[in-house]
């Protein structure tokens, strides 16, 4: 039953899966918002600027049936007041275009956001097949739209037969009218029918689109083993990036270990721990520690310093401090001054000693370390 649940697509779309949908120019589509958008714009734009497109319309056509004698019998003539005529109607429905142009781009906008994709301008030869062109024509995905054109025509039909019905005798008052009234009054009545009518388109939008996002986002669901899959990919195999980790442990720990042969003294537990010390007056603010380890390690740090002559110093509730509250490349903690500079005078000691040819200072001891920084001193006795 797992293994069954695991392949059944129950899971939202990841944002990458999604993602690489647009990419694909897969994208949320709204044919309903469109068109109402289209036929909203068009008919906004004639109500706004009706009255000024009437007039010129009426010059238009008072210029275009106005010829002299020179015009009906010279082509040149007639020529170039076509042209002008052309010109003087392109002018006029300029506006027009310019707003349902914009409305067409809004409706992808609206429910598909901004998305260019190069992929859905690719040549599919599946597009040209007339076997799948069928079986998208009776798919689920047909039938629906199908009954969209049902309900639109429906809906549509319905309220032109209501305007016709509503304003029959309106209508036939129209025919004793004067022209000009007239034509105002028939102009109103097919807006006043046309903005019903979007509004009926309205509501089958209103419908489509929430229909279309759900549509969208459910072919897009994943199944568990895919989403597993993509988590993969995305954030890497954990073996894969196990070992990575480990490369880079041990590549730390070699740079670390470089570090040692240069350090000005090691302060040891004296097996469990060792910590490296180096101070440099004038470069640094505080002695560093450039080194540190527990067990194993703690043990190749000894053997390196002790290589490459660099003092070994046992003062286990210092190492113990040191190695619990502070890191590689670390200044030592502030509480420690006191303890760490009691060594380091020790060891410039030891230089001048061996320098000079004369005895070496003594290790110090009872160093300065506050009981709270001290692990073992900050657990409490075992009970009797």
């Amino acid at each position: 039953m797992a293994e069954e649940s695991d392949l059944e697509k129950t899971e939202p779309a990841s944002p990458r899966r999604i993602q690489k949908a647009r990419e694909e120019g897969n994208v949320p589509q709204s044919k309903e918002l469109g068109t109402l958008l289209v036929l909203l714009a068009g008919v906004s734009s004639l109500w706004a600027m009706g009255g000024w497109m009437y007039g010129r319309i009426g010059d238009i056509l008072r210029v275009g049936f106005s010829l002299d004698k020179r015009q009906t019998s010279d082509p040149q003539a007639m020529l170039d007041l076509i042209h002008a005529q052309f010109q003087s109607g392109l002018t006029l429905l300029l506006p027009v275009f310019l707003v349902l142009m914009v409305a067409s781009v809004a409706g992808p906008l609206m429910i598909g956001g901004m998305n260019f994709s190069s992929k859905a301008l690719g040549f599919k030869a599946s597009r040209l097949n007339p076997l799948s062109g069928l079986a998208r024509l009776f798919s689920l995905n047909g039938v629906v739209e199908l009954v969209k054109a049902a309900l639109k025509a429906l809906i549509v039909g319905w309220i032109g037969v209501w305007v016709v019905w509503s304003r029959s005798e309106h209508s036939m008052a129209l025919i004793g009218l004067p022209l000009e009234e007239g034509v105002a009054d028939a102009t109103g009545m097919l807006l006043s029918a046309a903005i019903s009518m979007v509004a009926g388109l309205g509501l089958v939008a209103l419908v489509d689109v929430p229909f279309q996002l759900w549509r969208y986002y459910s072919k897009l669901k994943m199944t568990k083993e895919e989403l597993r899959q993509e988590n993969k990919e995305s954030e890497g195999d954990p073996h894969v990036k196990g070992r990575i980790r480990q490369k880079q442990r041990e590549m730390a720990r070699r740079r670390m270990m470089q570090e040692v042969p240069k350090a000005d003294v090691v302060v040891t537990n004296p097996t469990h721990y060792a910590v490296a010390l180096k101070y440099e007056e004038g470069k640094m603010r505080a002695p560093r520690v450039v080194a540190k380890g527990s067990d194993l390690m703690a043990q190749q740090i000894r053997e390196i310093a002790r290589a490459n002559q660099v003092p070994l110093l046992e003062a286990p509730p210092l190492a113990r401090a040191l190695y619990k509250h502070a890191e590689v490349d670390d200044e030592v903690p502030a509480a420690l001054y006191n303890a760490v500079a009691e060594v380091l005078a020790w060891v410039f000691g030891l230089r001048y000693a061996a320098a000079q040819g004369v005895p070496a200072p003594a290790e110090p001891e009872n160093l300065p370390v506050p009981v709270g920084l001290d692990p073992a001193a900050a657990q409490p006795a075992p009970a009797a």
